[in-house]
């Protein structure tokens, strides 16, 4: 049955202007955080979606959304989807076109027809970024039993605000336990967020698997003092001691070199005045590589880094792990299908693994998983700019239709 159905590509774009007009920022982009009432009016357009398409809606104690189309048989659902939270810039793509191509599939196999012997769903994880309460994948890590839930729900943002909070608050705090979102198989489509199909040229990326992530917030302690009075050798200078921990995690990346990065997202000082000696700074490290051993190191090597750069300074420093996830390989009949279902179609198709984590990673461990990638122009992502060519999201929501048919048992 490959190729002799597609989807409705108008349709999907059309949807994902509308879902990304719910927090639109000026200029382009979007700002939906987790739990925020952009989310909120986020979640409900969403599950009026599925409601449209007669979807049996549940919403788990994370705040988990998902939809399922019956089966001929009973059992665990082939399941499609992502998450439709955003970063505070965010575009229209990130997680969005895994959600509502997830809708896609099932209104054509509706409009065509088509039954299947296990179930399809459609899930929306909750605060997949992490960008407003820590860790990310939040939602599918405590669906797959990776991450607890009684400590997800007491994680707070910065101003406070825990996520059981958020939830009751916005009417999100569901009562299907974890667990009851386990799958037969899940795969997710997603924008690439960087630049190597574009470069290669490439339309469809079968994703390998997803690179191990470690966050780390360092916090140095040391006297503020005045600027002008205080003699150099004397200072016990917090700035300085995080300005050394973040070239110590530029250095481990050149060190080490690809497929290692690093990267600094986060530097406050305290008190942040032009003039006084900085009594403290917070500043977070964001190392990832698709070895776990490797990246063992690179965390060890900035955490000595840190200690040595507080004592030399006459500082403290605390290390605090925000997220850890180790390196995901995906199931490798998922990925040579998405590979069979790209080259069936005429598009050009090669194999990477994700620079990114995805709620995808979570289910790896627990049934076949796979990913498909679309290219994202210029290699943005977490940006207003964020593009993808609509003829490119067409290109990868028919080759998720081909897998998800071939996993789920198409029948007509």
């Amino acid at each position: 049955m490959n190729g002799s159905i597609s989807i409705n590509q108008a349709r999907l774009s059309a949807r994902l202007a509308e879902l990304g007009a719910i927090g639109a920022l000026p200029g382009g982009g979007v700002c939906r955080l987790a739990l925020t009432d952009a989310d909120k009016a986020g979640r409900q357009w969403l599950i009026d979606r599925m409601l449209d398409l007669g979807l049996e809606i549940a919403i788990d104690a994370i705040g988990n959304i998902r939809g399922v189309r019956a089966g001929r048989e009973n059992g665990l659902p082939v399941m499609m989807g992502s998450h439709i939270d955003t970063v505070a810039t965010g575009g229209v793509y990130d997680g969005n076109l895994g959600v509502l191509a997830g809708l896609e599939v099932i209104e054509r196999l509706n409009e065509c027809g088509v039954r299947t012997r296990r179930p399809l769903a459609v899930a929306a994880f909750t605060n997949e970024e992490g960008a407003r309460f820590p860790p990310d994948m939040m939602g599918s890590g405590v669906a797959q039993g990776a991450l607890d839930l009684a400590a997800m729900l007491s994680s707070k943002d910065d101003a406070g605000a825990t996520v059981a909070d958020e939830l009751a608050r916005i009417g999100f705090a569901g009562d299907a336990p974890p667990g009851a979102f386990d799958a037969a198989a899940f795969i997710e489509l997603h924008i690439e967020q960087g630049p190597v199909l574009e470069r290669a040229g490439i339309e469809i990326g079968a994703v390998s698997g997803v690179q191990g992530i470690s966050w780390t917030e360092f916090t140095v302690s040391g006297q503020s003092n005045h600027a002008g009075t205080t003699p150099m050798a004397m200072r016990r200078d917090a700035g300085v001691v995080a300005a050394r921990i973040a070239l110590a995690a530029r250095a481990v990346a050149d060190e080490l070199g690809p497929p290692q990065v690093a990267t600094v997202g986060v530097f406050d000082l305290t008190p942040d005045l032009v003039n006084v000696v900085p009594a403290k700074a917070r500043i977070t490290v964001d190392l990832r590589n698709t070895d776990d051993d490797v990246l063992k190191q690179a965390e060890a090597t900035v955490a000595a880094a840190a200690k040595e750069a507080a004592a030399a300074e006459g500082c403290s420093v605390e290390a605090r792990s925000l997220a850890r996830f180790a390196p995901v390989a995906f199931a490798p009949d998922a990925v040579a299908a998405v590979e069979a279902s790209a080259k069936a179609r005429g598009h050009s198709v090669m194999r990477l693994p994700s620079g990114a984590g995805h709620d995808a990673q979570m289910y790896a461990p627990n049934c076949p998983t796979g990913m498909i990638f679309v290219p994202s122009r210029d290699g943005l992502s977490h940006n207003i700019k964020e593009f993808t060519a609509p003829e490119q999201l067409e290109a990868g929501a028919n080759v998720l239709l081909d897998v998800i048919l071939q996993l789920a048992g198409a029948e007509t």
